[in-house]
């Protein structure tokens, strides 16, 4: 609001670039966790608190890795995505710092999810609002006074990442005396290195193979003029807003299904994803309709006044095409992130997949063709073909956990 539709359009132009790195470094913190989840259910702390401290190491060396790596080539990223000129230099400043601090987002990811695996959602809940605050607080001053532009959003993003992790990590050492390591939980080990990776990796190439299709997606949208980028990004973050509770279901799935796992409670699973699907394509109905009737009074959270009337037609048809197919996302939150804590990283995987190429295909085939028009369906075309690999998958899947564990 205080920058102007070009700045929200450079922010939203990072968006997919932004989601295939940390998509990749978030989704293997979740992936990393879920040993961890098994070996809690199973009661064995002992290799649980082995899994925590090798995870440590992993998540170390991807830091190290997405940090130097994007501070590199950011810049030809960017033009290789056809960011338009008039909002490169914003969308560059942006994304640089939040790349920079990629070790913030990886500290609070595992360690909420370290707190999620041993049963306790509630906590980093609490921080990452208290997060919220401090990320609203910062954006104000680093943006109004101080007058640091997008960079300003970035740095106080980045800011608030960190202090959500610090406190998860000094809730952890208070609250959880079976975390605390002795010297043998800290040797590597490469056995369960090689499992943590198995399950780490092929969670966080699922965001990323997702992220791919939306970069190519974003390019063909930058074809369009900062206008509709700036529609699509509005649109795109209330979606995310009145979306979230579906995606948060669906990554509590995959520890469910990992501590049930470790535990051998396989009709446990099933009732707890049958129950998880209804309530989400509940809330997914219920989600339809608040985009439909007031996405567009939303948007104005994100861009003032003369702005937003003149995009807000885009915003709202983008919002309604998309929240008719929520239901289909719903799915795929559940069953992806359940097989996931099943152990059935690769069909997850694949799945991402399968998203990439539904978005590929409307980015190389329709967007040129149908214009904007294409670029609202792109995102359901991805939900259908993801559903249409995880739905038989699971059922495959369970079918063999219960022969297993009779």
């Amino acid at each position: 609001q205080f920058l102007g539709v070009n700045s929200l359009a450079a922010v939203g132009s990072t968006g997919s670039i932004s989601f295939l790195v940390l998509g990749f470094a978030t989704g293997t913190c979740s992936g990393l966790c879920i040993p961890v989840a098994q070996a809690f259910g199973a009661g064995d702390h002992k290799t649980m608190r082995r899994y925590v401290a090798n995870s440590v190491y992993i998540a170390a060396a991807i830091t190290v890795l997405i940090t130097a790596g994007t501070l590199l080539f950011t810049r030809q990223i960017l033009v290789l995505m056809q960011t338009p000129a008039d909002i490169f230099e914003d969308a560059y400043a942006y994304i640089i710092v939040v790349f920079a601090g990629t070790g913030a987002l990886m500290l609070y990811n595992l360690l909420s999810g370290v707190l999620r695996a041993l049963g306790d959602s509630k906590t980093p809940l609490y921080f990452l609002i208290v997060a919220s605050v401090l990320n609203v607080g910062l954006d104000v001053l680093f943006i109004v006074p101080f007058r640091m532009g997008t960079a300003g959003a970035a740095y106080a993003t980045v800011i608030a990442q960190a202090v959500s992790g610090l406190l998860c990590l000094v809730y952890i050492w208070k609250r959880f005396p079976i975390l605390r390591m002795k010297r043998v939980d800290w040797r590597p080990d490469a056995a369960l290195i090689r499992r943590l990776l198995a399950m780490g990796v092929p969670m966080g190439l699922q965001f990323s193979l997702t992220a791919v299709g939306s970069i190519l997606l974003q390019t063909a949208v930058n074809g369009l003029g900062s206008g509709i980028v700036a529609a699509v990004t509005a649109a795109g973050k209330v979606s995310l807003i009145v979306t979230q509770p579906m995606e948060t279901i669906g990554l509590t799935m995959a520890t469910y299904c990992g501590q049930n796992l470790g535990a051998g409670k396989i009709e446990r699973i099933h009732r707890g994803i049958r129950t998880s699907v209804v309530l989400t394509l509940g809330y997914s109905v219920a989600a339809c309709l608040i985009v439909s009737l007031w996405g567009g009074e939303i948007s104005r959270l994100f861009i003032s006044g003369d702005d937003v009337d003149r995009i807000l037609e885009q915003i709202r048809y983008f919002l309604i095409i998309n929240g008719l197919f929520y239901p289909l996302l719903a799915l795929i939150f559940i069953f992806r992130n359940s097989l996931q804590g099943l152990g059935s990283g690769i069909p997850a995987m694949t799945a991402g997949i399968f998203e990439l190429v539904g978005r590929s295909f409307v980015a190389f085939c329709l967007v040129g063709a149908f214009g904007f028009n294409a670029v609202c369906f792109a995102n359901p075309a991805a939900w259908v073909a993801a559903d249409l690999l995880l739905l038989p998958v699971y059922f495959v899947v369970m079918r063999r956990l219960r022969n297993q564990y009779p």
